[in-house]
């Protein structure tokens, strides 16, 4: 399935859908939950063979969005227990005129740290535009929610690896 990601918890599997994801971070930014997922689908497989053990997973990330960090600790508790870091000098100012923009994660598992990267063509622009405008007017915000969800609806359904490039560093 697409909208899944698995980890390990003192061995044992757990797995989070998209919806479970949702229901911690609440309904305020579905793009940043589903491009959190989708980075962490990109970065699991090269992590570990296995599900990854979530408590010794570590997040360097550029995304500071809210949707993108609750997503995250659902699945790893990294925020909880301090191994989760926002850096956006790591990534560009946006996706559209910098690439990636905040669009950059690196997870570290063990002794393996991977980088996971937009690829072009998945964040649109007005949804960029919109959302660094700090005077958006009520109609403007209303048109911005529709692009979340637009944007969370378009990626959850897509593979990792249509929407992320991941490699070891």
């Amino acid at each position: 399935m697409t909208d899944t990601i698995t980890v390990a918890e003192a061995g044992r599997p757990l797995t989070f859908s998209f919806d479970d994801l949702m229901r911690f971070h609440g309904p305020g930014f579905p793009g940043g939950v589903a491009h959190a997922l989708k980075a962490m689908q990109a970065a699991f497989p090269l992590l570990s063979d296995t599900a990854p053990e979530r408590r010794e997973i570590a997040v360097l990330t550029a995304f500071p969005g809210p949707g993108g960090r609750d997503a995250v600790e659902c699945v790893t508790r990294a925020v909880s227990d301090g191994r989760y870091v926002v850096d956006r000098s790591l990534g560009g100012v946006n996706a559209i005129d910098e690439p990636p923009g905040p669009y950059l994660w690196r997870f570290s598992y063990r002794d393996i740290t991977v980088e996971v990267t937009i690829s072009p063509g998945h964040v649109r622009e007005e949804f960029v535009r919109l959302g660094a405008n700090p005077a958006r007017s009520p109609a403007e915000d209303a048109r911005l929610e529709e692009l979340k969800a637009e944007m969370a609806a378009r990626l959850v359904h897509q593979t990792a690896t249509e929407i992320y490039s991941a490699r070891r560093i």
